[in-house]
């Protein structure tokens, strides 16, 4: 009898009716939000809300300060997933496939074809990972439960309510990652109201269509500030186990003559006088490189060094056979 009440209440709970979310206070605001500044249905955006299903997965990655590993990688899983031979293989058959359209985008935004490609290898492996979480249940999980991104993920619940709505989407079918980034670029629903191109010319902006997908992150790159044939990355001459004499990050920005007086050098040529200080770490040691404008770019569509360096170096592979 015992077993039997224990699995009641296990089941009880697997099943258990999402909250009522609706009396909220922060999703009556919201509501009020969409309905007086954006002009949406009172009664369609409460029926949007009331039908999601709380994502308790995604919601504890967010929970709690901080911990390395559980919403970014380290550089060692980077380097261990993204600069493969079969990544890299892969890179460069894509390019051949997509060379008129890459291209085509390399000419119209000045943005080099081989980031391009990297992008779209790092952020679904070209199409073949692009996430099965319904992003409703996601962002709405995250917008309304607490987090510490709880603010962010608010503002994109309302973009992904104008996103589907200026392209007429469904909003309950849409699919992406656990945070609720869609399409072969993963892009927020920010990302795509603001940067998405039609760049197959078929009058839709898809994120899915691979085409699309090149135009959008070009676009976004250019529009951030990339610097056509700028340098991204350069490795000093550090050797050692751990650098430490200054903070270390992809937002961390030194004039060049600083860094020389510390011994830190590049070793090719780097035009910059400033360099922004970006640090790998290794099991054993440590390598120290300077970033340029462009590597700064790169970030701007995920705050990570370990992202930017996988980044640059798939590309930099892809270039060189």
């Amino acid at each position: 009898m015992k077993k039997i009440v224990i699995i009641i209440f296990f089941a009880s709970l697997l099943f258990a009716k999402t909250d009522d979310i609706l009396s909220f206070h922060k999703t009556k605001t919201f509501i009020n939000m969409m309905v007086e500044k954006y002009h949406f249905d009172r009664d369609y955006v409460e029926s949007v809300l009331a039908n999601f299903q709380k994502d308790e997965r995604t919601l504890k990655k967010y929970k709690g300060r901080y911990k390395a590993g559980t919403t970014s990688a380290t550089w060692i899983t980077y380097k261990k997933h993204i600069l493969t031979h079969s990544m890299i293989k892969d890179a460069r058959n894509f390019k051949r496939k997509y060379y008129c359209t890459l291209k085509k985008a390399q000419r119209v935004y000045g943005v080099d074809m081989n980031y391009i490609v990297a992008f779209l290898g790092v952020e679904s492996r070209f199409g073949k990972y692009t996430g099965n979480h319904i992003v409703l249940d996601s962002l709405v999980t995250l917008a309304f439960y607490k987090n510490r991104m709880q603010k962010y993920f608010l503002k994109e619940l309302k973009e992904l309510f104008l996103l589907s709505r200026e392209q007429n989407l469904d909003i309950f079918s849409l699919t992406g990652s656990f945070a609720g980034a869609m399409g072969i670029v993963q892009q927020m629903p920010s990302i795509q109201r603001k940067y998405g191109v039609d760049f197959n010319k078929d009058g839709i902006k898809n994120p899915w269509n691979v085409e699309d997908a090149i135009g959008t992150i070009a676009n976004f790159l250019r529009k951030n500030g990339w610097r056509k044939g700028g340098k991204v990355a350069v490795k000093t001459n550090f050797r050692g186990r751990s650098f430490k004499k200054l903070y270390c990050s992809y937002k961390s920005k030194y004039r060049i003559s600083k860094l020389k007086r510390l011994g830190i050098r590049a070793i090719k040529r780097f035009p910059y006088r400033w360099a922004y200080l970006l640090k790998l770490r290794y099991k054993h040691h440590q390598e120290i490189w300077l970033g340029g404008k462009n590597f700064r770019v790169i970030t701007t569509y995920n705050h990570s060094t370990n992202y930017g360096m996988g980044i640059y170096l798939l590309a930099k592979r892809i270039r060189y056979r």
